[in-house]
């Protein structure tokens, strides 16, 4: 069959699948505009693309080269292991790499092609230096961006004298270098390619160095839309249609963002090249005679009113604070979460919160600025995985004429983005960009790290004092944490929302459950156990427990524990989720058993300790015939000499089957509430003795 034919309107088979496989794309591009679909939509675009790739293989009559198949296997083990290994809050960095790699290619391309010498038409090797020059820039700018998301690089904007004109130069040489390749020799044509090229790598390093870290997602969608253009540029110069219409939607998708995000930062996209939009110190919002910020006090809480909440005259008990009573009066409430919370992995605590306010009966929303985080969407994402529901998000314009009527905001992690000095500090990085109206709000709980200015240098207003504002300083996650105890403190609400009431307390399922004694009685087990099993699921990963779990095996280790990882394959939302957590924090991978090799071990184990895992431990599964685990295999955690549960609650699994493990046994101990919490009051047990 010959592929390249034309069939029909002077298009090939090759051309026509093509042009499928390019609205596949762009169905799923569109798909992912909503969380609903999102999903869908990028696998859509993944299957479309990999058509793509087979019929360019078929089509040009290289699908039996097997060096060709032995790339695209190393490539696709390199991008799955990618993509369980990346966390959410590194996907930015994960982005930035995929543009600058995307670049790459693209150069590597027109590089190749410009030394093949295949053809001799002006705008062709005009085309193909385009490419070379583009996917140049690409490359190394994303590296750049991606090692300044990541930490590698200082956030700040590199700027020093005569950068503008450096710059130019850099550019001006490279284009001259590229156009010199029209008119020279073969032999000549290597040397000016390399040099080119490599002057567009210079120029790449020179762009996004500039770029200051709060504009650096913006830098990211713009070095996105480069990668497409140059893989257009290079479709171009080998006349291939395929890469050419896949080439333009990127590079037009990616620039229609990139405008969207300097709309809402109200920057223009100069301003943001240029590193003008971050200040290297504070910029002052107030007034110099306005009062001093609140105390700064890591992890406790600091009301911004001009004296903290005393008991009353006479009172036998301290008066509740202000937020407090606020919170727990609030009907309407708005969460506003920001880069902060993707900091502290505090979405699960966030989720507890709206779960708690909606079990108040209280109206729960949450505003999300669309530059909030390293990415457009990222809390979204976030908000997603711990499933907020979708009808809960709103966006800034919805969301901003709510605020007047709001009880109670809660911000947690979010600072440029609510700060009011953006409508009042002419001469900031920040004045005019579109800020959430927090500051309408009759109440305001901001949960930040501290009250340190955000990327953009300039002082918030809300962290001086006000009778309507409460700062709870310090890590976001253990903030939450506190809040949310400090609310269900003192009634019954928080029970509804599964909030225990005192998080970590120890309740031994023997019938002598809540005595000291049997506290006592698992903490000498723990201590005294020599071989030990750990058994994760996904409570672990709801509680982003992992770094916890760590710590507690390296202590039982040192007192000479032999401690192993039992993973049931289905454990967690996605095969290897488990692992992949585990290896976040550095666990050693030969202490992860598969289920068929711990299952016969479990007899032995003086203790198995299971961290938020239930139907895959269920013995149910083993008896309860007619259940929906009926027949599963499990985890033979019941075959341990003791067993200690940190589980959140003894509510039964996915499955909706009770497991007799909850029931009172002498060899069971249950520490429930959060995960994360319950680890470390273990820990301190066994460190006191």
């Amino acid at each position: 069959m010959n592929w390249k034919e034309a069939i029909v309107l002077g298009l090939s088979l090759a051309d026509i699948l093509g042009f499928l496989c390019v609205i596949g794309t762009v169905w799923g591009i569109k798909m992912m505009s909503s969380p609903a679909t999102a999903v869908r939509g990028n696998l859509l675009g993944a299957v479309s693309m990999a058509v793509a790739i087979i019929i360019t293989l078929v089509s040009e009559n290289i699908i039996g080269q097997g060096l060709l198949w032995a790339g695209m296997a190393v490539g696709t083990a390199i991008g799955y292991w990618s993509a369980l290994k990346v966390t959410m809050l590194q996907m930015p960095q994960m982005v930035a790499l995929l543009n600058g790699l995307g670049g790459g290619s693209s150069a590597l391309v027109s590089l190749l092609t410009l030394l093949a010498g295949g053809s001799a038409s002006v705008a062709s090797v005009t085309g193909l230096n385009m490419g070379l020059i583009v996917g140049g820039v690409t490359l190394s700018g994303s590296i750049v961006a991606g090692a300044k998301l990541h930490g590698l690089m200082s956030s700040r904007p590199v700027v020093f004298e005569g950068q503008r004109t450096l710059n130019n130069a850099v550019l001006a040489v490279t284009a001259v270098l590229g156009a010199l390749s029209l008119m020279m020799g073969t032999g000549t044509l290597f040397v000016l390619a390399m040099l080119t090229l490599i002057g567009s790598l210079v120029y790449g390093v020179l762009f996004a160095i500039r770029v200051g870290g709060a504009d650096m997602p913006i830098t990211v969608s713009l070095l996105n839309s480069f990668s497409g253009v140059a893989a257009s540029i290079s479709g171009f110069a080998i006349s291939n249609p395929l890469l050419i219409s896949i080439g333009a939607v990127v590079g037009a998708s990616g620039l229609i963002l990139t405008q969207i995000m300097c709309r809402a930062m109200n920057r223009s996209l100069g301003q943001v090249l240029s590193g003008a939009t971050t200040v290297l110190k504070p910029a002052h919002a107030t007034d110099k005679s306005t009062a001093s910020a609140p105390v700064r006090s890591r992890g406790a809480e600091v009301s911004s009113a001009s004296t903290a909440p005393t008991a009353s005259a006479g009172s036998a008990s301290p008066a509740v604070p202000a937020h407090i009573q606020a919170a727990r009066n609030a009907r309407k409430v708005i969460v506003v979460p920001g880069y902060g919370m993707a900091l502290a992995q505090a979405q699960s605590d966030v989720k507890a919160l709206i779960d708690m306010f909606d079990s108040r009966g209280a109206d729960v929303k949450v505003g999300v600025h669309p530059v909030a985080g390293r990415m457009p969407g990222h809390m979204n994402v976030l908000l997603a995985e711990v499933d907020v529901a979708y009808d809960k998000l709103y966006e800034m314009d919805d969301i901003n004429p709510e605020f007047a009527d709001a009880d109670l905001v809660v911000v947690v992690g979010a600072n440029d983005v609510i700060n009011p000095a953006a409508n009042t500090a002419e001469g900031t990085p920040i004045y005019g960009m579109p800020i959430l109206n927090v500051a309408e709000a009759k109440h305001i709980v901001i949960c930040n790290y501290d009250t340190r200015p955000g990327y953009a240098g300039v002082e918030n207003p809300l962290y001086q004092p006000s009778s309507k504002v409460t700062l709870l300083l310090g890590d976001a996650a253990m903030t939450l944490k506190k809040l949310l105890a400090d609310i269900a403190a003192g009634d019954g609400a928080g029970a509804a929302a599964g909030i225990a009431p005192t998080d970590g307390q120890a309740v031994s399922a023997a019938p002598t459950a809540t005595t000291s004694t049997s506290t006592v009685g698992y903490v000498d087990i723990v201590k005294q156990a020599r071989k030990v099993i750990v058994v994760p699921g996904y409570g672990m990963a709801l509680a982003q427990a992992q770094a916890d779990v760590k710590k507690l095996m390296d202590m039982l280790e040192q007192n000479g524990a032999d401690v192993k990882v039992g993973i049931h394959p289905v454990a967690g939302r996605m095969p290897g989720h488990m692992n992949v957590l585990l290896a976040e924090v550095d666990v050693a991978y030969d202490k992860l058993y598969e289920m068929d090799d711990i299952n016969p071990e479990f007899a032995d184990a003086d203790l198995a300790l299971v961290v938020g895992a239930n139907d895959v431990i269920n013995p149910a599964a083993n008896t309860a015939e007619g259940t929906p685990i009926y027949g599963m295999p499990i985890l033979n955690v019941a075959e341990a000499k003791h067993v200690v549960i940190c589980n959140y609650d003894t509510k039964p699994g996915y499955a909706g089957v009770d497991n007799p493990l909850y029931k009172p046994s002498s060899k069971v101990t249950l520490l429930l509430g959060d995960a994360a919490v319950t680890v470390k009051q273990l820990m301190a047990d066994l460190s006191t003795r």
